[in-house]
């Protein structure tokens, strides 16, 4: 009897010992120390040592959610780190592995603690855990610290990001208020003093009650009456169609148009000998082969080249070699071979092209550096280019540089202009501004109604994500610029639509749900 006895206790304790083998490394087959009631679940070391778990899970949880919702700007941070460091890699996708694998297991240790109390045994982290936990929190405290320095306008990202994902992370924390019911019941009931289960289930009922409410906080552009979404905003391809094709290439141009883009967006330098071309950088090493072809020329600015010269470089085989973002999928054997024979761009091509298949043009205009032939002829060279060369239709030109803009209404009416800040409304009109060319962190359905009230319509730059085009739709913005125009064309209504009665049954049900099994778990 005793031996079936024994048995049948080490048989019952085949999951308490995988649990406490993984947390604590401790696998001799033994009956585990139970917490007896009233008593701490662990050693005064261990229950100062739990918080930081917490804490770790709770901030690696934050950094990942953050760099994960930045990835709209993940070419933005590869470029900065490749301005610093002279080489281009995507440190963006190294940080995202490395938060996710982080936060896999510092959540896998969390979790088997909770298992474990809930099973009413003692805690004893391992060593080893506990050096990974303080890596953890380093890592994720480090990398919060380095956003909040170098990348302030990201917290705009993530505050944007809740109007799209608040109802579903309402959803995901409620669950885990569910799963943490166990735990917290099983000790209250064990609890041997009504002030212990106080301190236990006070804290848990009040942050439960927070987040059954916190929804009449919330606000979506996205929730909303059927009927009054506006249209979808034109889509502007940024330097063309960059995650397909080499940038500000004929090539990129070209998949901007064939996958239905509304309009080309550009960056336009003048050459030694007075000719507009199109780059995007000071110099020539990220985007072409200058360090075979002028090999000691590398770090010279981009507009003393003379066009001879720049028709010597090849614009294109470093975008099959660098691979520039994030998700780029694999390139036809055709369009690598178009790929490796891209050369730079004229800005009178470039006009062309864009009229012939009449689609709208915005460009950044790059004034050529001191003891520059062109210095202060630039904007006339430009003008010149447009007005005689191309003779591009002129309602296409969204004209953006704001300096001697009113001798450039002179000169050229029909220029749709445009402003790159926000501004008084009577300043605009003042001016003839018809549209405001915007970051998309400036976003505002507020500001975007105010304006459209006044005919003045919004671009927000850079767009990449489904999830932040779908915000700009429900805000009413009339375009965007993108790096995506080959996923974004595709989408036939935003993400996360819905409208207020769905969201308030969806509300409802979460809470009664949770409410309902909470109940039962204390029960029970």
């Amino acid at each position: 009897v005793v031996r079936r006895h024994l048995l049948q206790q080490y048989e019952q304790q085949h999951f308490v010992s995988c649990l406490a083998g993984f947390y604590s490394c401790r696998w001799k087959r033994y009956q585990r120390e139970r917490t007896e009631p009233g008593k701490c679940c662990c050693s005064l070391r261990e229950c100062m040592f739990f918080p930081l778990l917490v804490a770790a899970f709770c901030l690696s949880l934050v950094f990942l959610y953050t760099w994960g919702e930045g990835k709209n700007d993940y070419n933005s941070f590869d470029w900065y780190n490749y301005g610093n460091l002279g080489y281009w890699f995507l440190w963006s996708l190294v940080i995202l592995i490395v938060a996710a694998v982080l936060f896999a297991y510092i959540s896998l240790l969390l979790v088997l603690a909770m298992c474990l109390l809930a099973e009413g045994q003692r805690l004893y982290l391992h060593w080893s855990h506990k050096i990974g936990t303080f890596l953890v929190l380093g890592f994720s405290i480090a990398c919060l610290f380095a956003l909040s320095i170098l990348w302030r306008d990201h917290r705009k990202t993530v505050r944007l990001s809740f109007q799209v994902t608040a109802p579903y992370l309402h959803i995901g924390a409620i669950a885990i208020m569910v799963l943490l019911a166990w735990p917290v019941s099983f000790h209250a009931i064990r609890a041997d003093k009504k002030v212990t289960q106080v301190i236990i289930v006070g804290p848990y009922l009040a942050m439960l009650l927070f987040l059954f409410l916190i929804p009449l906080g919330m606000y979506s552009p996205c929730i909303r009456e059927m009927g009054t979404l506006g249209p979808k905003p034109a889509l502007i391809g940024h330097r063309g169609a960059p995650m397909l094709a080499p940038e500000n290439t004929e090539m990129s141009f070209l998949k901007t148009i064939e996958h239905g883009g509304d309009g080309l967006e550009t960056d336009v330098a003048i050459s030694y000998d007075g000719v507009p071309f199109l780059m995007h950088d000071d110099t020539l090493r990220r985007t072409t082969n200058i360090a075979e072809v002028y090999p000691n020329d590398t770090a010279k600015a981009a507009s003393f080249f003379s066009w001879d010269a720049l028709q010597k470089l090849n614009a294109g085989t470093w975008f099959l070699k660098n691979k520039p973002f994030v998700g780029m999928g694999s390139l036809s054997k055709a369009d690598q071979k178009q790929a490796m024979n891209q050369s730079i761009y004229t800005l009178s091509s470039f006009l062309r092209l864009a009229d012939s298949h009449n689609k709208l043009v915005i460009f950044d205009l790059y004034r050529p550096p001191e003891k520059h032939p062109y210095r202060n002829l630039w904007l006339r060279k430009v003008l010149d280019v447009i007005l005689k060369e191309a003779k591009i239709k002129r309602h296409l030109v969204l004209w953006l540089h704001n300096s001697v803009r009113s001798f450039v209404q002179s000169v050229a009416p029909g220029f749709q202009h445009t402003m790159g800040r926000k501004a008084p409304i009577e300043d605009l009109l003042k001016h003839n501004i018809v549209k405001l060319n915007l970051v998309y962190t400036d976003m505002s359905s507020e500001d975007i109604r105010k304006y459209a009230a006044a005919n003045i319509t919004t671009n927000f730059y850079v767009v990449n994500e489904p999830w932040l085009y779908s915000l700009a739709w429900c805000s009413g913005a009339h375009s965007v610029t993108t790096n995506a125009v080959h996923l974004l064309k595709d989408l036939s209504q935003p993400l996360f639509l819905m409208t207020p009665q769905q969201y308030s049954i969806m509300w409802i049900l979460t809470d009664l749900t949770s409410a309902f099994l909470i109940t039962l778990i204390f029960v029970l």
